[in-house]
């Protein structure tokens, strides 16, 4: 999310939202699909460890335009909207391909997109109530599980990972397993997340009533 570090600095146009150096760096997440899909198709371990490079590597431009955007104070409603779609695309897009290569089972794919869509739906409708509800721990534990767990699907064979371990490891059933933990988080932080939306929904009709 964009932070501003100063509420009362005047917002730039449009088109300066949208060409600034932090939405550069999502708009390069964007682009970087599917090439990230090609390499991961190709399905040789030396594509995919190109895929597993070019994965991690839109983590950190993640990480680094939500990073400068804080520190540059930049106020964009383009960013606001642009930086969640794109993690979300790639998620989306990766896992969607994995379950085509037989990777990842469909119905935890298909429960993990659900849960997706759903929370993205929830939290319109609480932008239009004018409710504000903070991402929990639950949800930002699934997301650095889920990172991880589709790293190793990504990077699939097994390696030698572990040092001074001599047998190599097998990546596509740790990222099968982190998945699967990545699924709970998620289905336990939307109930949480429903929870809390019902809370303060209820708590903001009480203050209109008693108004």
């Amino acid at each position: 999310m964009r932070a501003v570090s100063d509420p009362a600095r005047p917002r730039s146009s449009a088109r300066a939202d949208i060409w600034n150096i932090p939405n550069a760096l999502t708009m390069s997440r964007v682009a970087m699909i599917p090439v990230v899909l090609y390499y991961v198709t190709a399905g040789t371990p030396r594509d995919a460890v190109i895929a597993g490079w070019l994965y991690g590597a839109t983590a950190v431009t993640d990480l680094l335009d939500g990073y400068l955007a804080r520190k540059q104070g930049l106020v964009s409603v383009f960013g606001k909207f642009l930086d969640p779609l794109a993690d979300k695309l790639l998620v989306m897009a990766t896992l969607v391909y994995l379950t085509r290569m037989g990777r990842i089972a469909p119905w935890i794919v298909v429960v993990l997109l659900g849960r997706e869509l759903s929370i993205t739906s929830l939290r319109a409708i609480a932008a239009n109530e004018g409710v504000v509800i903070a991402a929990g721990e639950g949800g930002k534990w699934k997301a650095a599980i889920q990172m991880v767990g589709i790293l190793c699907l990504v990077l699939h064979f097994r390696y030698p990972v572990v040092p001074f371990y001599p047998h190599p490891v097998d990546l596509n059933l740790c990222g099968q397993w982190l998945i699967v933990l990545s699924m709970v988080f998620s289905v336990t932080s939307a109930v949480e997340y429903t929870r809390l939306f019902v809370a303060a929904v209820d708590a903001k009709d009480r203050r209109q009533q008693g108004s």
